[in-house]
């Protein structure tokens, strides 16, 4: 792939807004922006008045503080995303009035939107994002989760119709491997199964700075750069990224390094505007989506394994 200006690869993050204060994850976007890269941030635009037992330390747009630093990024050339209208499930009414406080915020809808943990509005969530039967079994049998029915008209979290009208691109599987391209070539993409969502993308998964790190470590930027490769990261910088108020030391080694390669350091949104228009977007083949669901799967596994063999950092949603 030739990507603009002559740039080996495309490297962003987008990142989850969980947990997230001004406080723990300012720091972090202070030295994205030193270091030349523009990435993509959710948030969510209405506190929670019902509480949150997991998510209640997270700040929203009805924090003064914290909405003033969403638009600071966005003046910055930072993309501003949406995670739903809050950090529990959201009947339909919420999340449309979600969407209109950030239109407001931020002068339009957002691009691009990713599903949040165990929300009932999330849109073909859970044995929802995969078609294969073998797959869909075998989760629904480990997961015991509840349903979601964001896509369902007659439920009371439908919204569907909305997201097809305001959102271009949402988020749906996840995998290990830091460029996303050498398991989902065809990015962004269409799914005729799922015709509520305009394109979907796949993503690395590191849930943590943990994670992170291990994910972008010196080996696989070589290999990102040398496959010319997208990478396209979801993780959680309010998950131990930054401690009395400064960036992890590991982290930041390894985004210095990675900003010193002839990367294109662009938002989500933009990056995937640009693939289509490249032609690399389009339907799945049938071969390709069947990898990439086993592949899902057996990442999911992989990663538990892991997490039960080393200590949590601010756990896993």
């Amino acid at each position: 792939m030739r990507f603009p200006d002559g740039k080996k690869f495309a490297f962003t993050i987008i990142d989850d807004t969980d947990v997230a204060t001004v406080e723990n994850v300012g720091p972090i976007y202070r030295l994205l922006e030193k270091l030349g890269m523009r990435t993509t941030k959710t948030v969510w635009p209405l506190r929670c008045p019902e509480g949150s037992h997991d998510y209640s330390t997270s700040q929203t747009l009805e924090d003064p503080e914290y909405l003033d630093f969403a638009l600071d990024l966005q003046r910055r050339g930072f993309e501003i995303a949406s995670h739903g209208a809050t950090m529990e499930s959201s009947q339909r009414e919420r999340t449309l009035l979600g969407l209109e406080r950030m239109r407001a915020s931020f002068g339009d809808y957002p691009v691009v939107h990713a599903n949040h943990a165990n929300n009932r509005e999330n849109l073909y969530w859970g044995a929802a994002r995969v078609d294969d039967p073998i797959v869909r079994a075998i989760y629904k049998r480990a997961m015991r989760e509840s349903s979601f029915d964001g896509h369902v008209e007659s439920s009371a979290y439908w919204w569907g119709d909305v997201a097809r009208a305001r959102i271009r691109y949402v988020r749906n599987l996840t995998f290990d491997a830091l460029d996303v391209t050498s398991v989902n070539p065809t990015l962004p993409y269409v799914d005729r199964n799922r015709p509520l969502v305009n394109w979907w993308f796949s993503a690395a998964d590191a849930e943590n700075c943990v994670e992170f790190n291990e994910l972008i470590d010196l080996s696989a930027q070589e290999r990102l750069e040398r496959q010319n490769g997208v990478a396209i990261v979801a993780t959680h910088f309010g998950k131990g990224f930054v401690s009395e108020g400064r960036v992890n030391e590991r982290t930041r080694a390894l985004l210095q390094s990675l900003s010193g390669r002839p990367g294109w350091f662009v938002p989500v949104g933009e990056l995937l505007d640009w693939m289509r228009a490249q032609g690399a977007a389009g339907e799945l083949s049938p071969r390709e989506w069947r990898r990439m669901q086993w592949l899902w799967l057996w990442g999911l596994f992989r990663r538990r394994i892991r997490d039960r063999l080393r200590p949590a950092v601010n756990g896993r949603t």
